[in-house]
């Protein structure tokens, strides 16, 4: 996926950036602010849902068993719901994050 914005043709005074393609059919979807510190589960969980969690404003790490990622503000990740994975805030300020949950 491309990870620079750009200006559509057609479109004035207007930035976008591709976040994703197709990754299932959408389940529901959320927004979530998350404080300093705070995040969850405590302990990875797992379901047959799989998530799209899209960083509105600043940084997450994405827990996937022993491994993590570092997601930030206009960037999304992936996470396969049978894996097993929690979420955190891994700033100072409060994190904004919309979750999409979608079929596998």
């Amino acid at each position: 996926m491309d990870s620079t914005f750009m200006t559509p043709e057609g479109h004035e005074k207007f930035m976008a950036k591709k976040l994703f393609n197709e990754m299932g059919k959408i389940q529901w979807g959320a927004v979530a602010y998350i404080d300093e510190s705070g995040g969850g589960p405590k302990g990875n969980h797992t379901h047959s849902d799989n998530h799209i969690f899209i960083v509105v404003e600043g940084e997450v790490k994405v827990v996937l068993g022993e491994t993590f990622h570092i997601v930030k503000a206009d960037e999304m990740f992936f996470v396969n719901g049978m894996t097993p994975h929690s979420i955190w805030n891994n700033g100072t300020q409060t994190a904004k994050v919309i979750k999409i949950s979608v079929a596998p």
